[in-house]
């Protein structure tokens, strides 16, 4: 018997299964018309499903998998997801990007698979014993920079956010200082600081209290604070460095309201979605938002514009809440994971899956510009399933072979 049910999280497969199913329904809906009396419907929600049992059935076929032969295939996978990555750029532009192989109508985005493998890997390495933390770091962002300078070569920004959230929860689950962590995030930081002088100051004060509460030698302390200072007043030397068509670019993308015809189109409308669904919502496929193409994209990167639509405030309560239950239980495993590879992987897994949520949801409702990151498990794409659905079933073999390996 290939699943120990003493072990097997049951929990989290009927959560994982729930979001399945919830995202096939409202897929349904995202590619369905209603026009009058006229209702036309895409193929999208029929795929998803095929999708659906495939990854199911690749979960089945993980556990059950030996974990030597798992552990062997990570690294010849990484390297062929790498020459996919390369590859991908001699296949034809579609919106002026080239991120997918199509086979038989089917789609396949490398990019998807890419975030899975590069976490397995980056853990693997990093949880190395006898591997000190500059090393740990090192190591890591080496493995994750290389697919996400490809990715963002597609283009595609938003993926490449995806890896570097995860990295920073590996490298926490790895046991890195946290003053390692602030040190990797402080330019970020800067850069947000520069926005309003006054903020630079009292930013740099902060990191400087931090850095000394860790007792970082002040020769550290001083350099940080010189770079994080430097980067700060260098960027609006670069802003205005800037063309103003490039200028506009980016305020456009921090703020939709800029372009509401253009750039922000997307945002607005969905906003209107959502609000127009008010407490209990239109009912099912009568959003007219949607109904009248008024809503781009909404059957994937603002599907959860459509269920606000049509469910209304409790429609996303409901979803919100399976997710949370989902990301709690994730979190939970954690502490039940005791080789240390796997539960770094499993943080990685869980940083990258909920992070893509907030962002998603953050788009659709006005928090975060559009990064054309997916909803997980809901948004319409069989690569970004199949890979979810596979990040989740590591996370559950991980956990049914507790005890039988180191």
């Amino acid at each position: 018997m290939f699943i120990n049910r003493k072990k097997f999280d049951f929990v989290l497969f009927t959560l994982l299964l729930l979001l399945i199913i919830f995202g096939c329904l409202i897929i349904f809906s995202a590619s369905t018309t209603v026009i009058g009396g006229q209702i036309h419907t895409e193929n999208n929600w029929w795929k998803q499903i095929i999708f659906a049992f495939l990854s199911l059935g690749v979960i089945l076929l993980l556990l059950r998998l030996p974990m030597p032969i798992f552990d062997l295939l990570i690294l010849p996978l990484y390297i062929l997801n790498i020459l996919a990555l390369i590859l991908v750029f001699f296949t034809p532009a579609v919106s002026g990007a080239h991120r997918w192989f199509s086979l038989g109508g089917i789609n396949l985005q490398p990019s998807e698979s890419a975030k899975l493998l590069t976490i397995l890997l980056v853990a693997k390495v990093i949880s190395k014993e006898n591997l000190n933390e500059y090393k740990q770091i090192l190591y890591g962002f080496l493995l994750t920079l290389l697919p996400a300078l490809l990715i963002i070569l597609e283009p595609d920004f938003g993926t490449t956010l995806v890896f570097w959230a995860a990295l920073i929860a590996m490298l926490i689950a790895a046991d890195v200082p946290l003053y390692f962590i602030l040190l990797i995030i402080s330019p970020v930081i800067s850069v947000i600081s520069s926005v309003w002088l006054p903020a630079i100051p009292f930013w740099i004060a902060i990191l400087v209290i931090l850095l000394l509460k860790s007792h970082l030698s002040w020769v550290a302390i001083t350099v940080s604070g010189i770079i994080n200072v430097f980067i700060a007043l260098i960027t609006p030397v670069f802003w205005i460095g800037l063309k103003d068509y490039q200028q506009n670019r980016i305020l456009t993308f921090m703020d939709p309201t800029r372009d509401p015809l253009g750039a922000g189109y997307q945002i607005i409308q969905a906003k209107i979605a959502i609000g127009s669904g008010s407490v209990f919502g239109k009912g099912w496929l009568k959003g007219t938002q949607k109904n009248m193409k008024f809503l781009p994209e909404h059957h994937t990167d603002f599907i959860f514009s459509v269920l606000g639509e049509e469910f209304g405030f409790i429609g996303c309560m409901l979803l919100l809440l399976l997710f949370v239950a989902f990301f709690l239980r994730l979190i939970h495993n954690l502490g039940e994971l005791k080789v240390r590879e796997r539960k770094v992987a499993t943080a990685g897994i869980s940083a990258y899956l909920m992070f893509q949520t907030f962002i998603n949801i953050g788009m659709n409702i006005g928090l975060v510009p559009a990064t054309g990151i997916p909803l997980p498990f809901i948004s319409y794409g069989g690569s970004n399933l199949l890979v979810n659905s596979i990040a989740v079933g590591v996370v559950l073999k991980y956990l049914n072979e507790r005890g039988f390996i180191k």
